[in-house]
C-alpha cells in the first residue's frame, strides 16, 4: 500500500476521517451558485446523484449509476472509496479566439475521489461541478503496462423523457432526432455526442466529452441494455495506458435552455491555449467553390470567379477545394493563389486526409499530409506562395491514432501559420482553446446535402432549429449556410432564413457555398451585411426557441447586437424580438425579414423605442436583425 498513500492521499484522509462519521450519503459538491448538485451513494456499486435547483425546487437530473475504467488485465472492478479530497475553486480567465464567446471564466468546485480496485489499484475520479453542469475524469495514477478494455461510466435519466441524440456514424453527418423511447431508426442504440435530454418542463441536458489527449480515443454513447442508461463506447478498446493515464472529462451542460446554448463548459475544462504567437489567427468569411457545382477546383476560370466574388463584398478568404492539383483552363494552383492575393484575397487550400475515403471519386490531392515528412515539406511551399489555411476532408473514425492525427496537423500548421479546418470529421471536443488555430468542424448535416440527396429539402427547418440546441453549443460549426439558389436538390427555407443561419450557426470560417451571382444580385443592404459579417464574438444570449420548432439568438461584436431568428415549421408564425437585454434606450435596428414574393425580403431601418417586436415569418422563413447605439 505504499504507492498508494502518498503524502497527497495522507492529506486527503484526514479530511475523509473529518466527514466520514457523518456517513458518506450526506457528503455532495455544489455549483458556485449552489444550483447543481451532486451526491455520491456508496454501497454494493458506487453512484452519484445530481440534481438541480430550478425555482427554489431541487429536481432530479440523472443518476451516474456506473463508474470505472476496466483495464485488459482484469483491473478496474470492485471499486472502493477510501477517501475524498477537500473541495477547492476552481478559478480563471481564459480568451478565445473563436467560438461563441471572447473572455470566458473557468470557475467551478473541485473533488476528487481516491478508489482501489480489485487489484488493489489506485482510480481516481475528478469531479468538477460547475453553475452550468458538471465535468469528471478518471485519473489512474499508477498503470501497469495493460490497454484500457472499457470505461463503466452510465448515465441513467427518468424514462419517457424527451431526447435529441444522432444515431452515430464517423462523420457526425445526421439528424438529431426527438424520441421519448431511447431507440433510433432501425433500432439502432449507438450515438454520437452530444445529446440532449429534457429532464423535466424546465431543465435540460447536454452530454459530450472534452479534453481529448495523445492517450484517448474518442467515445459515444450506447444504451443497447436500457434505454434510459447511456453508457460511454469506447472508439477503441485496446488503448495502451502510460504510467500516469487520465481519460477525456465527461461533460453534462446542465440547466435552462439558455444555460446550454450559452455554455463555454466544453473549452472550459480543455487544456489552455499552447501556441505562444497567435497574432496571425483571424476568423472570416469564405467563398467555396463546391456546393453551386458539385465538385472541387479542377477549372481556374470557376476558381478566379470566386476569387472575384471574395473581393467585391470583401471577404478575406476564398478557398480552393478539392482537385486543385488537376487544375487546368488557363492556369494552375499556383496562379490561382497568385490571383488571389493580387486582389487582397487569402487563400485556403482543400486536402484529402487519405485515411478513409481514396479514390477518384473522392478527390485529391492524396498523401500529402500522412507522414511528418510529407506534411513539413507541404506546409513549408504553402507558407511560402501565401495560403493561410487548410481544410482536411475524410477522417476515419475516432480511433487513438486519428486523434493524434488531428493533433499532429493542428500543431504542424501551426508552425507555418496555417489556420486548419477539419471536415468529414469528429466533433469539436475543446481543441479550439488548446490550438486556436483550429477555426472550425463539419461534423454536421449541412447544406452540402442538398448536392447529394433530397432530405433536405423538408427537413431543413427542422434540422436548422435543433442544432443551435445541440451540435452547434460545443463547438464551431461548417454548416455552409445562406444558400439563395438552389443545388442539385432544392430549399424550402425562405431567404431570410438562409441569411439568419450565419448568425444562428458559429463558425470561425464561415463559408458561403452558394453562386457568386446570387449575393451579388442581392439588395445593397444584403451585401453590405454579408461583407461586414463577424465570425468569432464577444457575447451569446439565447432570447428564445425550442428544439426543432424555432430560435432566436443574440450574438454581440463590439458594441453590435447580430440576432438571428429561425421558423423551423411548415407554417407561418411569429419569433418575439426582446430587445431588453440591451441596456441602451437609443437603438437602431437594420431588420431583414421575409419578404411577400418568394425568396425575397422585407428590409426596414428605424429607431425603435418598444423593445419588444413580434416578427412575422414565413414557412420555414426567419429574420436578421442588426441593432446598433443611435
Amino acid at each position: 500500500m505504499k504507492r498508494f498513500f502518498t503524502l497527497e492521499r495522507w492529506l486527503c484522509l484526514i479530511t475523509f476521517m473529518s466527514v466520514s462519521s457523518f456517513g458518506w450519503a450526506g457528503v455532495n459538491i455544489t455549483s458556485p451558485n449552489g444550483k447543481i448538485s451532486v451526491n455520491l451513494n456508496t454501497g454494493q456499486d458506487i453512484s452519484f446523484e445530481v440534481s438541480y435547483m430550478n425555482k427554489s425546487k431541487s429536481t432530479h437530473v440523472f443518476t451516474l449509476s456506473s463508474v470505472g475504467i476496466l483495464t485488459q488485465d482484469g483491473g478496474g472492478k470492485q471499486l472502493k472509496l477510501k477517501f475524498m479530497s477537500r473541495p477547492k475553486k476552481i478559478m480563471e480567465q481564459y480568451t478565445m479566439l473563436t467560438g461563441k464567446r471572447k473572455n470566458c471564466n473557468n470557475v467551478g468546485n473541485e473533488c476528487t475521489y481516491y478508489f482501489i480496485d480489485n487489484m488493489n489499484r489506485a482510480v481516481d475520479l475528478v469531479f468538477r461541478v460547475y453553475n452550468d453542469g458538471i465535468a469528471f475524469r478518471y485519473v489512474l495514477p499508477k498503470v501497469p503496462h495493460s490497454a484500457i478494455a472499457d470505461e463503466m461510466t452510465t448515465y441513467k435519466v427518468a424514462s419517457g423523457i424527451k431526447r435529441w441524440t444522432q444515431n452515430y456514424i464517423t462523420s457526425y453527418e445526421g439528424f438529431y432526432t426527438c424520441n421519448t423511447n431511447g431507440i433510433g431508426s432501425h433500432g439502432q442504440r449507438q450515438w454520437g455526442y452530444p445529446a440532449l435530454f429534457q429532464t423535466s418542463e424546465s431543465t435540460w441536458m447536454l452530454i459530450s466529452e472534452a479534453g481529448i489527449s495523445r492517450n484517448n480515443c474518442a467515445s459515444g454513447l450506447t444504451n443497447k441494455d436500457d434505454p434510459s442508461c447511456y453508457k460511454v463506447h469506447l472508439a477503441q478498446n485496446n488503448v495502451n495506458a502510460s504510467d500516469s493515464w487520465a481519460s477525456p472529462w465527461r461533460v453534462a451542460i446542465i440547466g435552462s435552455l439558455s444555460d446550454i446554448v450559452e455554455s463555454t463548459l466544453i473549452t472550459d475544462v480543455s487544456d489552455p491555449c499552447k501556441l505562444k504567437d497567435t497574432s496571425w489567427i483571424h476568423p472570416g468569411v469564405v467563398s467555396w467553390i463546391y456546393w453551386a457545382y458539385n465538385h472541387g477546383s479542377k477549372d481556374y476560370q470557376v476558381v478566379k470567379k470566386y476569387i472575384d466574388m471574395a473581393q467585391q463584398l470583401h471577404l478575406p478568404y476564398v478557398l480552393i477545394d478539392s482537385e486543385w492539383d488537376e487544375m487546368t483552363n488557363g492556369g494552375n494552383v499556383d496562379d490561382a493563389v497568385k490571383y488571389a492575393l493580387s486582389l487582397g484575397v487569402k487563400p485556403l487550400l482543400w486536402y484529402n486526409s487519405s485515411t478513409s475515403w481514396v479514390s477518384k471519386d473522392a478527390g485529391g490531392p492524396f498523401y500529402r499530409l500522412n507522414s511528418p515528412q510529407n506534411r513539413e515539406k507541404e506546409f513549408a511551399w504553402l507558407n511560402k506562395i501565401g495560403v493561410k489555411g487548410i481544410k482536411v476532408d475524410f477522417f476515419s473514425g475516432d480511433s487513438l491514432s486519428t486523434m493524434n492525427y488531428y493533433m499532429d496537423l493542428l500543431e504542424d500548421a501551426a508552425k507555418y501559420k496555417l489556420m486548419v479546418n477539419f471536415h468529414g470529421a469528429t466533433i469539436p471536443r475543446g481543441w479550439q482553446r488548446t490550438y486556436p488555430n483550429l477555426m472550425s468542424v463539419e461534423a454536421v448535416y449541412g447544406a452540402e446535402w442538398y448536392n447529394n440527396a433530397p432530405v433536405l429539402t423538408d427537413s431543413a427547418g427542422h434540422h436548422n432549429t435543433t442544432l443551435p440546441f445541440t451540435r452547434n453549443v460545443i463547438g464551431s460549426m461548417d454548416y455552409t449556410p445562406c444558400t439563395f439558389t438552389d443545388s442539385q436538390h432544392p430549399h424550402k427555407t425562405s431567404n431570410a432564413h438562409e441569411l439568419a443561419l450565419t448568425v444562428v450557426f458559429e463558425s470561425g470560417l464561415q463559408h458561403l457555398p452558394d453562386r457568386p451571382s446570387a449575393y451579388l444580385s442581392q439588395p445593397n443592404e444584403v451585401k453590405s451585411f454579408i461583407s461586414h459579417l463577424p465570425t468569432a464574438w464577444d457575447n451569446i444570449k439565447l432570447l428564445s426557441g425550442y428544439p426543432g420548432k424555432s430560435v432566436v439568438i443574440a450574438r454581440r461584436k463590439g458594441q453590435t447586437w447580430y440576432i438571428g431568428g429561425l421558423n423551423g415549421m411548415n407554417k407561418p408564425c411569429k419569433l418575439p424580438l426582446n430587445l431588453s437585454f440591451i441596456k441602451s434606450k437609443n437603438l437602431v435596428v437594420t431588420l431583414f425579414k421575409d419578404g411577400k414574393k418568394e425568396r425575397s425580403f422585407d428590409i426596414s431601418k428605424e429607431a425603435i423605442s418598444n423593445q419588444i417586436i413580434q416578427i412575422p415569418c414565413l414557412p420555414y422563413g426567419g429574420f436578421v436583425a442588426v441593432v446598433s447605439n443611435k
